[in-house]
């Protein structure tokens, strides 16, 4: 199977993605890890990206589409994969749909993880990220057991620039103006399915499941 998660910044795609991907056998392909790869490594790609980043806007389309292309290419996803956080825009889709044709596969199913505004502002506002091994944590909801300190590998918490207060806002209503056109490009297709992403991530998990088999 091939399925892509759609939802705003904060549904928990990432953490839905990792745990869908354990439970179905499918690899986990997130283009925010891949971006962090870059940067991390200080590509151009890495830092031109980062630039957008910290003004919470998306990253243009030319930047990311071709290292997703070179991605699914992989040996490790002949059986299937989740994309989680690509596409985001009408267009990457289109370059996606393309880049499956041409080796003779489609996008089986693309799940919608629906949260509303003020939800998101509550959850990323206080999210904190581990340098090392990237679990989030939450101040409210899942704090750490020892504060700035990662329960699962002691690492470093901090919060990512696009997670600011202000940034989250203008991530939000980006959302909204590019991203949500998405909604009606795989609804035409008919393999959208949408799922109420404001209950427990079992419930979330369970709901996503359920609606890609």
């Amino acid at each position: 199977m091939r399925i892509i998660l759609l939802g705003p910044p904060g549904a928990g795609k990432g953490t839905q993605a990792k745990s869908m991907s354990e439970s179905l056998g499918l690899v986990h392909i997130s283009s925010g890890d891949l971006l962090r790869d870059h940067q991390n490594r200080g590509t151009e790609l890495g830092v031109t990206a980062r630039d957008y980043m910290k003004k919470g806007l998306l990253v243009p389309d030319d930047l990311i589409i071709d290292m997703i292309e070179e991605r699914i290419k992989m040996p490790d996803v002949e059986f299937g994969y989740i994309l989680d956080g690509f596409p985001r825009t009408v267009q990457q889709a289109r370059s996606l749909e393309k880049a499956l044709e041409n080796q003779g596969e489609r996008i089986d199913k693309v799940a919608n993880i629906v949260v509303s505004d003020q939800e998101l502002i509550t959850r990323l506002g206080g999210r904190w990220i581990c340098r090392q091994c990237q679990q989030p944590f939450h101040e409210i909801n899942s704090p750490p057991q020892i504060e700035g300190q990662c329960d699962t590998c002691n690492g470093e918490l901090y919060q990512r620039e696009d997670d600011t207060s202000e940034a989250v806002v203008k991530r939000i209503k980006v959302f909204g103006e590019q991203t949500n056109p998405l909604i009606e490009y795989y609804s035409k297709r008919g393999t959208l399915v949408s799922v109420d992403g404001e209950g427990s991530i079992e419930q979330v998990r369970e709901s996503l499941i359920g609606a890609v088999s």
